[in-house]
């Protein structure tokens, strides 16, 4: 299998690369998380890449890309590790791409993909407890329309969108609306996450709403694997800059008078984040190369991926914290800011626990990784 990059896919990195490098310092995401947790500039300046189009079809407005341009993509942002949520707006151009009529494409494939319009998943519940076929919002049908009653919890950037996705029992099954936020019976409450970002609770009464589709499971499942991978490819970038920042450490802190990169002892745990780095690189790629797959070969793999990403995170962030010593938890200093974001991401879409009960469940007589 070739795992080489187009030179457009590499063009991409590139570009997404020198912006971060140049135009996301750490510096300018602290004083975005100081400003609330969000910056529209910001989120503008990944449209204006053309970002916000990657999975939206051309004739929509978009690029008209797919999963791995998505993933070069999540990769550099994880890197500087950015707090506008990317994530959702792929979510959102992939599934009204894929599920939405003609009047809903029109409508707002071109917004999402100038960045005039920020669309984010509205999924979680306090009950659900990540599993998407429990679902306590409820759609009625009345003769002008939907409506959406119910709350939705931890939106990312809830009460800076445009618009959400939401889940919603009607009739006994799960259908997807968009709902605006601006709409009547919309209410949201914004919070500080984690990681530094922004994220609210939205609450819904009889909020007007337009029908995605009535298909609501089998679009919200690919929705959340759609963020799984970009989830994925995120925490590749994060863990690839913590592992850089940790050796770079390493190699100038002194102690006995030589640096500290020459114990033998903490060469063997930098080797060891290495590895887990590597199989995480490997489960990500192997998450974006199924998300076109079938169903259900799709949903394994990404439960699959999902687990080792969580393994991997949780290993690089607490050795990365342990070689620093004291310094690596002070605010101040960067790593302290990937330790976070690492493990806000692996509760992201799913923690390791659930995840690994998916693996569990969609386990076949022939259970390796390619069966």
């Amino acid at each position: 299998m070739d795992f080489d990059f187009t030179d457009d896919q590499q063009q991409l990195r590139d570009a997404v690369h020198k912006w971060v490098e140049k135009g996301y310092s750490f510096e300018r995401r602290r004083a975005t998380e100081a400003a609330g947790g969000f910056s529209r500039e910001a989120f503008n300046e990944l449209a204006e890449l053309g970002l916000c189009g990657l999975y939206i079809p051309e004739d929509d407005g978009g690029l008209g890309m797919g999963p791995i341009e998505g993933m070069v993509v999540m990769e550099e942002l994880g890197r500087g590790i950015v707090l506008e949520p990317l994530a959702h707006s792929l979510i959102a151009g992939g599934v009204l791409a894929g599920y939405a009529g003609a009047e809903l494409k029109a409508a707002w494939l071109p917004r999402i993909a100038s960045g005039e319009a920020l669309v984010v998943l509205a999924q979680q519940e306090r009950r659900a407890r990540y599993r998407l076929d429990v679902c306590d919002t409820k759609a009625t049908q009345a003769a002008n329309g939907w409506t959406v009653s119910g709350t939705k919890n931890v939106v990312p950037a809830g009460d800076q969108a445009d618009a959400f996705l939401v889940p919603a029992t009607a009739n006994g099954k799960i259908a997807l609306f968009l709902v605006e936020r601006t709409a009547t019976g919309v209410a949201t409450r914004g919070y500080g996450t984690q990681d530094g970002g922004r994220a609210a609770d939205v609450v819904l009464a009889n909020a007007p709403a337009q029908l995605v589709t009535l298909d609501g499971l089998t679009a919200l499942e690919h929705a959340v694997d759609i963020g799984i991978a970009a989830t994925c490819a995120e925490a590749v970038g994060v863990m690839d800059q913590t592992l850089a920042v940790t050796m770079d450490y390493m190699n100038t802190r002194k102690q006995f008078g030589v640096a500290i990169a020459s114990f033998q002892a903490l060469r063997h745990r930098a080797a060891d984040m290495k590895m887990q780095l590597e199989l995480a690189r490997s489960m990500s790629y192997y998450a974006s190369l199924k998300l076109n797959a079938p169903a259900e070969e799709r949903r394994r793999a990404m439960a699959r991926a999902k687990y080792q990403l969580g393994q991997s995170m949780r290993f690089v962030g607490q050795q990365a914290v342990q070689l620093h010593g004291g310094i690596g938890v002070t605010d101040e200093y960067i790593v302290s800011h990937y330790f976070k974001k690492l493990t806000q991401l692996e509760m992201t879409f799913g923690d390791s626990l659930y995840q690994l009960g998916e693996v569990s469940t969609h386990m076949q007589e022939t259970a390796g990784v390619f069966a």
